[in-house]
Order: C-alpha cells, then structure tokens, then sequence
C-alpha cells in the first residue's frame, strides 16, 4: 500500500462525482487515513456518507475565505491527529457570471479578487497553517487546469486564477523543500463534475477534448486519483515544484492526428 500510515487531510470534496473523491477513494485504497473538511452544515450532508465509505470520522469546517476558520480547523484537526502527512487542496471558485462571455467585456475588479483569494491564495493559507503539524516527508497537492496555460472559451478568470495557482506550487515547494515537505499539482482534463457544471458549453469541451487528445477520451476521477496517491506516497520522495498532467495527452496535442493523416 502506498499510503499505509499516512495521514491527510483532503479539503473541498462536494460529492461522489467530484475530483476530490476519486483522490480519496485511492488513498483510502493505499492505506492512508483520512480527515475532511467542509464550508458548510449544507455540504455536510454530503460528505459525511462518503467519509463514512472512506473509514474516516474527522469532518471539520473550514471557510478558506476567514483566516481565523483556517486556524481553528487545524487546532480541531490536531486534536485527532498532533501530526499529519499532507493535504489535498481541491478548492477553486469564481462568480458564476465571470465564467460566461468575453473575458474583457465580464471580468470584474471583485469577480478577479474573489476567484484567485479562493483558488489560489487558499492553497498558501493553508500551508501556512499546516507547517508546523507536518511530518517529515510530507507531501500537498493541489488541483489546477490547462486553462492555465492556454485560452479556454468562458474559462476567463479561473484561467488567471490557476496559473496564479501552478506558481504558487512552485514558491511553496522552494519555500518548504528546506523542511523536507513536498509540494505539486496534478492538472486535470475535463471531467463532469459538479465544479465544471459553471462553466459555459462544458459538454462541448468534452467533446473537443476526446477529439483531440491522443488516447481519445476524456481521464476519470479514479485515474486522477490514482496520480495523486502516488505523488503523496514516499514512492515520488524525489518529486515537488512540478504540474503533472493527467489528460489523456491533451496538454501535448495541436490537433487530432486524424486531421492530416493521409488516408
């Protein structure tokens, strides 16, 4: 088992269908014990039946926006556990009407503000938090998209925010390497879930997505999952800073091979 004895905390697990459960699900599969946290009594609902699936009794609230709720959920969290081996940051927002239309024409001064505090200055806050409960050899995870890098359609924001996101991986990782604690990004392709639902035309992502990546097809949550098992497992001790795709190949195509081969 790759995580057996390792304790992590995954933040921002919504529900069944999302990134956050395929990731715990292989952990939980490798061994490790699992802590969650939620925003609120609503999202509760939904996650307590999944912690219960994933043997775990520590659901804690956490309002990434509020340094204080930060704070207290790691003082809730140390109470189970004086130290822990890492966490998965699975947290991204943006106003829905930031997420539909010309990026200039609806990017708003506070719709910017709100999407890279809840995407990406979370992922600092945390750590900053965490640092002084963390095991040697500890690894955190975070979650980001080719948006990034590239224009999507109606991506807007979040793609600032992400990219905002992959440099804080690397600053974190310099920042913490001294203290032997590890710090990566897995980068998804687009899967159906709850969070993607915001985004506008999303079923025709998909499509294009399938279209051109060289495996044809889209990734799944097991598979993203099965990544971040890995890179949180002793097994990638060498490995931190680093954005690693899991997409099908997406991130290495132009265009679908089908296009120019000859026939």
């Amino acid at each position: 088992m790759l995580l057996k004895n390792k304790k992590i905390l995954i933040t921002g697990l919504a529900n069944k269908y999302s990134i956050a459960a395929g990731i715990a699900s292989a952990m939980h599969r490798e061994g490790a014990e699992l802590a969650f946290t939620y925003q609120n009594e609503r999202l509760l609902k939904n996650l307590k039946p999944l912690a219960d699936e994933y043997g775990s009794d520590i659901l804690i609230e956490c309002d990434v926006a509020c340094d204080k709720s930060i704070e207290n959920s790691f003082k809730e969290l140390t109470n189970k556990w004086p130290r822990f081996d890492g966490f998965v940051h699975s947290i991204g927002f943006a106003p829905s009407d930031q997420l539909e239309g010309n990026f200039v024409d609806v990017t708003t001064r506070e719709g910017f503000k709100i999407a890279h505090d809840i995407s990406s200055y979370s992922f600092t806050a945390l750590a900053k938090a965490a640092k002084p409960f963390l095991n040697d050899s500890s690894a955190l995870l975070t979650l980001t998209y080719l948006g990034s890098v590239q224009t999507v359609p109606n991506y807007n924001v979040m793609g600032l925010a992400k990219a905002s996101l992959e440099a804080n991986t690397r600053f974190l990782a310099a920042s913490m390497g001294s203290d032997n604690i590890r710090v990566n990004a897995i980068s998804a392709g687009p899967i159906k879930t709850l969070a993607a639902s915001g985004v506008k035309n999303f079923r025709k992502m998909l499509s294009q997505h399938s279209s051109r990546a060289p495996l044809g097809r889209t990734v799944t949550i097991e598979e993203v999952g099965n990544a971040a098992a890995f890179l949180c497992s002793d097994y990638a001790s060498g490995i931190t800073g680093e954005i690693t795709y899991v997409d099908a190949g997406f991130n290495t195509a132009a265009m679908p091979l089908s296009e120019v081969v000859e026939d």
